[in-house]
């Protein structure tokens, strides 16, 4: 990227990052994720440091908040309140080590972490030790008074405790220290900053309350706490019962270390997070590694705090330091906030390629610039279909907004179209193959909510990329089984005209294989041993095998369960096939259609013949779940999820993937998500994994 490019690009997320900014911090709305934020500041910041000169005094990057809201009476800081630069991963943390380390060459530094808690910073002004004033931090430099919603938070005190000497002493405080500490208590000022929270217990309970009552929802627990402590009304506020966790004492007591600042803040009665209480929700760290393992450990458990936390912070905990270190920009050297890695992060379309699956749809393919989801590096995302890539108005070289959860794969969320520099470019479908030149046609391949939805698919029969995907499906784990014939196997055994379709596997002799680069006769020997170990299939593998569009594993055992034989299967009709749980109209179709087509017939006879094919045994257990559809959610204990989806089926159950008003009975484990809850907005009957192991026995 050039200079000029690169101040085009500087001035269009400043433009985007100051929308988002507004509509969050001075609105209350929540139209973007804070990971999706983060990753725009961070690109922002990038190009600023290799170009310092395209800097200028209105970037995001020079400011710490949003504008101070008219509606409140303005409060000025007595200190700035500052913002923290992030660090993502764990060589930027040790980056910013090696910076503070060059400035203080001789200090040995250790180090307090603290987790960073999602929600609003606030100041409160302590005068007599009475709560005299609560600010928001504002853009820094001036915030909003508060101090009526402030008073609604229980877990601020109206008034500080005051400590006794004897338990200032015993916390490890100097008799200097002790003295100042009493004698501000008694006449003077003291001012604490911490976050106002609300925790997820209560983000829920209101938003069960709120849908009751027709109201609007809350985006998520910071918009909560941010949203509630700017409500004109005090009551309001009362209602969203927030909590608090103090994290820096700004008045100067000589304290020598930042712990210090946690112990005094709990000794004056104010919550704070302390290394010997809250579960470890802050620890004093000896060195770099420490800080490392503790993030590792948050970042591990997050989803178990009971309020919302995207990080760690990371305090040179030597007071001593700090002036020596000073602040850069809006944000202190000593400090970093250490996030986890973001569910959702943005970057650029750099080209849409086509994937061509077994059954010979097209899939577009989004090629991204490489980033960071989630803790892992993505470049691709799939874009489904055609339908998907205008409802999202995607061009190549859109900046978008990228989602990965867990292990599924990342998908495009939205399009930032404001940083559009006019270069993009629309993307069509073909008309023609790309690998085989063959004719495109469109097809409907589902039936959701919004009516059907279409594919392109290769017409051409004889598609090479069609019949490799076929092929590698058939001799898949979960198919066929066959050890041995690899992805390069299988193209150089087409290449050479040995195979064309999945029958022609079994036709293989040890001496077509020998004469073939990558085989010696040992190899090949073990190949042909794999294939005749798969003559003998189950029913339900068979059927998975075929490659049936829509006909997955599940699927193919729902099949198996209830037709019983291959014959009674190719027979059956939509009609008889939509009649079971987990098979719906359009999978009917594909199924009969799959059988009714000429050339399948042939390939299935001449299957049929190599393999045999093992019946399912007819189970002898009692049919508790005869004509029931069981959803299985959470992680259970005794037995895998494998193991319990046989348990269902040998008792006559079938095994659904998603809840639905057809669902007979859920079987919660450990920690189950969405669908416990999908089951109990239906309804659904739920049971524990006790209950449902006393059930099989």
């Amino acid at each position: 990227m050039i200079k000029q490019e690169a101040k085009k690009r500087i001035d269009k997320l400043k433009e985007e990052i100051n929308f988002h900014r507004y509509q969050y911090h001075v609105l209350d709305k929540l139209d973007m994720s804070d990971a999706a934020f983060d990753s725009l500041k961070n690109e922002l910041e990038e190009l600023e440091l290799r170009w310092p000169d395209l800097v200028t005094p209105d970037s995001p990057t020079q400011r710490v908040g949003g504008q101070a809201l008219d509606k409140f009476k303005k409060i000025t800081h007595s200190e700035p309140m500052l913002s923290l630069n992030d660090a993502f991963g764990e060589e930027e943390i040790k980056a910013w080590v090696e910076r503070v380390q060059k400035l203080a060459p001789r200090a040995q530094f250790s180090y307090f972490c603290e987790l960073k808690l999602d929600g609003l910073a606030v100041a409160l002004i302590y005068e007599k030790g009475a709560l005299a004033r609560g600010a928001t931090r504002g853009d820094g430099k001036v915030g909003e008074d508060i101090t009526q919603n402030i008073k609604t938070i229980e877990a601020i005190p109206l008034a500080l405790r005051i400590p006794s000497e004897s338990e200032l002493k015993k916390e490890g405080f100097g008799e200097h220290q002790i003295k100042k500490i009493l004698s501000t208590l008694k006449s003077g000022a003291i001012e604490v900053r911490g976050e106002a929270i609300m925790t997820k217990r209560v983000f829920e309970q209101l938003n069960k309350k709120y849908k009751k009552e027709g109201r609007p929802l809350l985006a998520n627990s910071r918009n909560g706490a941010a949203g509630s402590l700017r409500q004109l009304d005090p009551k309001i506020t009362a209602e969203r019962m927030l909590s608090f966790f103090t994290y820096s004492v700004v008045t100067d007591f000589g304290l020598e270390r930042h712990e210090q600042e946690h112990i005094l803040a709990r000794a004056l009665g104010l919550p704070s997070f302390n290394h010997d209480s809250r579960k470890k929700y802050a620890q004093r760290c000896a060195n770099l590694e420490e800080v490392i393992k503790f993030h590792a450990f948050w970042a591990k458990h997050r989803d178990e705090l009971p309020f919302g936390c995207d990080g760690v912070v990371v305090v040179i905990d030597d007071v001593a330091l700090r002036a020596k270190l000073g602040v850069v920009g809006k944000a202190p050297r000593w400090m970093q906030a250490y996030k986890f890695s973001g569910e959702e992060a943005t970057t650029i379309v750099e080209d849409i390629i086509l994937q061509i699956g077994r059954t010979g749809i097209l899939t577009p393919v989004a090629v991204l610039r490489p980033v960071s989801v989630g803790g892992v590096t993505v470049s691709r995302a799939s874009l489904h279909n055609e339908d998907e890539i205008r409802r999202l108005d995607l061009k190549i070289g859109d900046t978008v907004i990228v989602q990965r959860a867990g292990d599924v794969i990342p998908d495009i969320l939205r399009v930032l179209s404001k940083l559009r520099t006019g270069k993009e470019r629309e993307f069509h479908m073909p008309k023609i193959c790309p690998m085989c030149g063959g004719k495109v046609e469109k097809r409907a391949v589902s039936a959701g909510k919004e009516g059907k939805s279409v594919g392109h698919f290769c017409a051409n029969k004889n598609c090479f990329a069609v019949n490799r995907r076929q092929l590698g499906h058939f001799v898949s784990k979960s198919a066929m089984d066959i050890e041995g014939l690899g992805p390069k196997i299988i193209d150089q055994l087409m290449k050479e005209g040995l195979v064309r379709d999945s029958a022609d596997i079994y036709d293989l002799k040890e001496g077509d294989l020998t004469p073939l680069a990558r085989f010696a006769a040992k190899s090949a020997k073990n190949v042909i041993e794999s294939i005749d170990k798969s003559r003998q299939a189950p029913i339900a593998r068979f059927i998975n095998a075929l490659g049936i569009l829509h006909v997955g594993e599940e699927t193919a055992i729902d099949l198996a369960d209830h037709f019983g034989s291959m014959e009674k299967l190719s027979e059956a009709s939509e009609e008889d096939l939509s009649a079971l749980a987990n098979v719906g109209p359009v999978v009917a179709q594909s199924i009969a259609q799959w059988f009714s087509e000429a050339k399948n017939q042939k390939l299935l006879a001449r299957l049929l013949k190599a393999v045999k094919i093992k019946e399912p045994k007819v189970s002898k257990k009692k049919q508790i779940f005869k004509n029931m559809a069981l959803v299985l959610t959470g992680e259970l204990a005794g037995l895998s999820r494998d193991q319990a989806k046989a348990a269902i089926r040998e008792r006559g159950g079938d095994v659904a993937s998603s809840v639905s008003v057809k669902t007979s009975l859920v079987v919660a484990g450990a920690e189950p998500g969405s669908k416990h809850d999908k089951a109990k907005e239906l309804g659904v009957k739920i049971i524990g994994e006790e209950e449902f192991l006393k059930l099989l026995k």
